[in-house]
Order: C-alpha cells, then sequence, then structure tokens
C-alpha cells in the first residue's frame, strides 16, 4: 500500500495486482463531495506509472455504489458565488476524464444508486457489472441543473438519442435496462453473483499483458474520440449559470427540503 494516499471517503486495498477502490460515504449514499472527488483523483495520479497494479475495481459500501453530486457542497459554494460552481463541478470532470485514461482496466461494480456523478463514472469503465435491481439515471434536470461533466462521457458510452430520453426526462432505470442500453455488460442476481462474476473478468485481465493493456486502452480511446477539454471547460460555466438561477435555487432547495420544485406537476 505505500504509494497510496491517507483517504477519509475512501477505502483503499491491494493485492494480486488489483486496486480496490470502495467508496465510503455510506450515510449519504457515497454522494460525490469535492473531498471525494480529489481522494479519487490523488489515488489514480499515485497508480498511473506503476504497471503492477493491473486493474481498479471501484465500488461503493452501505449497498449503494454513488447518489450523484453532494448537494451539501453546492450549497457550500453558493457563499462563494458562481465561481466556486463552477470549481466544483470542472473538478469531477477532470476525475472523469483521468478515470477514463487510467492505463489499469477500470472496473466498476454498481448496486443501489447509480445516478448523475455515479453514473458518469459508471460510463468511463472498461468493465461494468450491476446488480438487477440498481437504479441508474441523470436526476440533474429534476433538480434544476444539467449534467455538465457526465453529459459528454455518456452520449460516448450510449449515443446520443438515448442519452438525450434519459437526460430531457431524469428517467431512472434498472440493472436490465443498463444492460440493453450499454452502460453495462453484466447483470447479476445478488452480490455473491456479482463477485464471482467480478473474480471471472478480473482472471481473464489478469492473462493479459499490463503495458499492452495500457497501450491497447490509449487505442481505443483515440479511435473513438474523446470529450473535449474546451467542451468540459464551457459545460462547467454553464453549470454555474444554472445551479445560481432561478431554476437551480429553487430545485435544490426543494431537494434539500424533500419537496417538489414548483415547476413538477
Amino acid at each position: 500500500m505505500s504509494g497510496l494516499p491517507e483517504c477519509q471517503t475512501l477505502l483503499l486495498e491491494l493485492h494480486g495486482g488489483v486496486l480496490h477502490i470502495t467508496l465510503n460515504r455510506p450515510d449519504s449514499r457515497n454522494a460525490m463531495s469535492l473531498q471525494m472527488v480529489s481522494e479519487l483523483r490523488a489515488v489514480l495520479a499515485a497508480v498511473r506509472d506503476d504497471r503492477a497494479v493491473r486493474a481498479l475495481v471501484l465500488s461503493g459500501s452501505g449497498g449503494h455504489f454513488c447518489a450523484g453530486g453532494d448537494i451539501k457542497d453546492m450549497a457550500n459554494a453558493r457563499a462563494e458565488g458562481a465561481e466556486a460552481y463552477r470549481d466544483l463541478n470542472r473538478a469531477f470532470g477532470a476525475l472523469l476524464e483521468e478515470a477514463q485514461h487510467a492505463p489499469q482496466v477500470l472496473i466498476c461494480v454498481l448496486q443501489g444508486a447509480v445516478m448523475g456523478g455515479g453514473f458518469g463514472l459508471a460510463c468511463v469503465s472498461d468493465v461494468a457489472m450491476a446488480d438487477h435491481k440498481a437504479q441508474f439515471g441523470l436526476p440533474e434536470t429534476s433538480l434544476g441543473l444539467l449534467p455538465a461533466q457526465i453529459a459528454p462521457f455518456v452520449v460516448q458510452r450510449i449515443g446520443l438519442t438515448e442519452t438525450r430520453r434519459l437526460a430531457l426526462t431524469a428517467a431512472r432505470f434498472d440493472g436490465h435496462q443498463a444492460r440493453r442500453l450499454g452502460v453495462v455488460h453484466f447483470v447479476e442476481q445478488d452480490a455473491q453473483a456479482l463477485a464471482e462474476r467480478l473474480d471471472e473478468v478480473l482472471q481473464h485481465v489478469l492473462r493479459c499483458a499490463p503495458e499492452a493493456n495500457a497501450m491497447t486502452k490509449q487505442l481505443l480511446l483515440a479511435s473513438a474520440g474523446q470529450p473535449s477539454t474546451e467542451l468540459l471547460d464551457e459545460a462547467a460555466q454553464w453549470f454555474s449559470e444554472a445551479v445560481t438561477g432561478a431554476e437551480g435555487i429553487e430545485g435544490t432547495m426543494a431537494f434539500m427540503q424533500k419537496r417538489k420544485p414548483g415547476w413538477a406537476t
């Protein structure tokens, strides 16, 4: 474990060339706080050049993967103004870019809530597996916000047509639907079946040469085209304008007060 950063929001376990990273804020269904974003980025940076680490397995504690962005962080940013919102939003986009380009094979094990930012993380994985009861979705527009940093990666994963439907309706869907959309590769009935599937996938990954995998991943991503830094910068500005506007204020307040926003019937 030497070389890995100390983390308060993550559990790290390294063995057999596999680094298991567990999002560990169970009281908030592992909502993505700025601290968690920073710690994840630090972990990715720490192992980027270490070919002894062959795979990264990302999961969540307490029966959930990740319920999205931390609304409390957004409330705290309100006092600092629009620039703080833009920086908060853009930091998550940087995490997605870095996770997308991790030289290791990134595997996501998805249970419970896979919302917003959690959905974004699933969309940058190399291999994704889900419990059939997992709940996926892009709830941002129902909060008066937009999936600013996530959307380009979702479009790349499942295509523009389906992303438009999901983002513009804030629809929720389960593991089976996620498999049909191409978000995940495997759907399992329970935690035991997920664990067995993970073992099987890891056996396959460990048959592959680490440097060959790293270069192949780079080649495949370059072949497919990437969400651009310029677009993500612009999207962070749009997010800042949305969250400080009338709809964003009403939507986030309604969420915290556990009521419907004014536009919802």
